[in-house]
């Protein structure tokens, strides 16, 4: 089935099957250059969202967040643009299904976490918080869409690239064959090799599934870390290896964290953005802004707050998933409004 053929059945079985009314979002914006952050390609039945930031490699900031959320009042900032041209779109009944894709050579390396890391420093917490709210709430949205949604993974994607795609119906991998990719866009598969890879491949999945739940099929990353270092030390196998350091280099505190995976969408990114809120906050710990180590410093050598696993309290990591205090906004989701969808 050509990608052609794809969106058409798409649009037909999809679109009016899920159509219903849906009251726009009441996002003020404005015009200016930020708008340049998220450009528009238009068809006759479909829209283009290209994130346009190719120096930051399509980060996310709360102008491009905010913008892709409104775009009936037909202009905005760069986050909230995402959300406000979805947001028409999602209401127009003459678009079919729509696409999102990056510039240059990424689709989207996640937040704008040097931007984060410098307003945390300089105490403009309101700034990074607003940026949370508005990125899981565009996220829920593609989520919960009710039109066919690409997106086109056609470079460097990750963190929150990944989640502003994945919620969405179909992510295409893109390579140098047309036909994998429509493979993958119609779920005849799931991912996409070069043929070349393909030996190795079967070769590692011989053992794969068994190592996996070895490893990890443990309720604490005490329990994770100790099979995987008997693992390693036993086959010295290099997945084992590589995956060991990661986990040893890692933040201890985030290690800990592993809530979430029996819980709904919405649930998800409610308590995603209370973390969120916490890890800003540096009441529990400093650990957010060592990011300092990767994208701003770059000397690759963080500074955890709590060095080792032992050192992890069960108070620290039930803080982190805490509400928060009265005072404080939590992020509003239109549940009601799109269960069916959720």
């Amino acid at each position: 089935m050509s990608l052609k053929r794809l969106v058409t059945s798409l649009r037909r079985d999809s679109l009016f099957r899920f159509k219903r009314n849906l009251s726009p979002l009441p996002i003020n914006s404005s015009v200016g250059d930020l708008q340049n952050e998220v450009l528009v390609e238009g068809r006759a039945t479909s829209r283009i969202a290209i994130l346009h930031r190719p120096s930051s490699l399509n980060a996310l900031n709360t102008n491009v967040v905010k913008f892709l959320i409104a775009f009936q009042l037909r202009f905005g900032t760069s986050c909230a643009r995402l959300h406000e041209l979805y947001a028409s779109w999602e209401n127009d009944p003459n678009i079919g299904f729509v696409v999102m894709k990056g510039s240059g050579r990424a689709f989207c390396a996640g937040g704008d976490i040097v931007a984060l890391y410098h307003l945390i420093n300089e105490g403009k917490i309101e700034e990074c918080k607003e940026l949370f709210r508005t990125a899981y709430s565009f996220i829920y949205h593609v989520g919960t869409y009710l039109k066919p949604h690409l997106a086109i993974l056609n470079g460097i994607t990750m963190g929150g690239g990944a989640g502003i795609s994945i919620p969405g119906t179909f992510r295409l991998a893109t390579g140098e064959k047309l036909s994998g990719a429509e493979m993958i866009s119609c779920g005849v598969a799931t991912q996409l090799s070069h043929t070349e890879k393909l030996p190795l491949i079967e070769e590692e999945l011989g053992n794969l599934d068994e190592v996996l739940y070895k490893c990890f099929g443990h309720d604490t990353v005490e329990e994770i870390i100790d099979a995987m270092e008997s693992e390693a030390s036993a086959t010295n196998d290099p997945w084992c290896n590589s995956t060991l350091k990661k986990l040893t280099q890692a933040s201890p505190l985030s290690l800990k964290i592993r809530e979430g995976r029996f819980q709904t969408f919405d649930q998800c990114w409610i308590r995603e953005y209370r973390m969120s809120c916490q890890g800003i906050s540096k009441q529990i710990s400093n650990d957010f802004c060592e990011v300092r180590a990767q994208v701003v410093d770059k000397d690759f050598a963080p500074k955890w707050e709590s060095s080792s696993l032992e050192k992890v309290s069960n108070d620290m990591v039930d803080q982190y998933f805490a509400p928060l205090s009265e005072s404080e906004p939590n992020l509003e989701l239109p549940t009601k409004q799109r269960e069916a969808f959720n």
